[in-house]
């Protein structure tokens, strides 16, 4: 049963027992045991320094993971909604907060007649999710237009950092160890808006031609291996319109796994081992998933 309870002093929303259905856009996912949502950065100090119980879970809008039907223990807290604004702090850079939907910024950059960020209106999550993964699309990556980001520490301690003191790759960043990455200050290229906007509407044209939007999913689920595309493998074995349960490899696009309606967590999980083991016996490559898998099995 859920409860909702106004936080003394500090602000914020705590809700008990808040099912992550709400909150993954996949729409599964078991209830999260304590679920936070800070009206202002000040409030997520304040909650981190003495309400907040670990383990923590730092989640934005929910669109690369995949939370086990068990559940999340401890404590999750949600960036998604509240830091979220951007400020034009000089000609060519931005401050955005990690709650910034990468779509929202994609958008506010073209408007600004800044260039660099339309491969941001391709990926379904947030810019705390874009930092910790190096997301991309369109050949584009995250940390390609990072001058500084600002992380909070599980006690509520902010410290800026450079990109020189994290090790990015290819969607992979480390360094930040148990830090939650709140603002960064994204460097971006004058153009001419007309110009911006035109380019960003094709990719989203094209996004919608060959995704299928319609459907609960995490977008991409699996890494493109050297050389290579995960859709290609997934298609070219054969498993499009694979299905466990109510979840379903996609027939427009082989590299997305759809929620039907009602599929559980633990049948997409299982797509997900079904569809790596099939390609590495047929192919001899590893599949690695995009997305991270979190939570507790529910038992019988």
């Amino acid at each position: 049963m859920m409860a909702a309870s106004r936080i003394p002093a500090i602000g914020g929303r705590l809700r008990l027992g808040e099912p992550m259905q709400r909150h993954t856009s996949w729409r599964v996912g078991g209830p999260a045991d304590r679920f936070y949502l800070p009206g202002t950065l000040e409030d997520l100090q304040g909650f981190l320094r003495h309400f907040a119980v670990p383990p923590l879970t730092w989640l934005g809008l929910g669109s690369n993971v995949l939370v086990r039907d068990g559940g999340l223990r401890g404590t999750t807290i949600c960036l998604a909604h509240s830091l979220d604004q951007i400020i034009r702090e000089e000609n060519t850079l931005l401050r955005v907060g990690a709650g910034a939907g990468a779509v929202k910024i994609a958008h506010f950059a073209a408007k600004a007649g800044l260039a660099g960020a339309e491969f941001l209106a391709g990926i379904p999550g947030t810019l705390g999710g874009c930092l910790s993964m190096n997301a991309g699309a369109h050949g584009g990556d995250t940390w390609s237009l990072v001058e500084w980001v600002e992380v909070i520490h599980p006690h509520g301690e902010i410290q800026r950092l450079s990109p020189q003191d994290f090790q990015i790759g290819y969607r992979e960043v480390k360094g930040h160890g148990d830090a939650c990455f709140i603002a960064a200050g994204l460097r971006l290229i004058p153009e001419a808006r007309d110009q911006v906007m035109q380019r960003l509407r094709d990719w989203q044209e094209k996004r919608a031609a060959t995704q299928p939007l319609e459907w609960p999913s995490c977008g991409s689920v699996f890494r493109n291996p050297p050389g290579d595309h995960a859709a290609r493998l997934i298609e070219a074995a054969g498993l499009k319109g694979c299905v466990r349960g109510e979840a379903e490899v996609s027939s427009q696009h082989a590299n997305f796994i759809i929620n039907r309606g009602h599929a559980r967590a633990v049948d997409i999980e299982a797509l997900l081992a079904e569809v790596q083991a099939q390609v590495q016996q047929q192919f001899g490559i590893t599949l690695q998933a995009e997305m991270r898998i979190l939570g507790e099995a529910k038992h019988a």
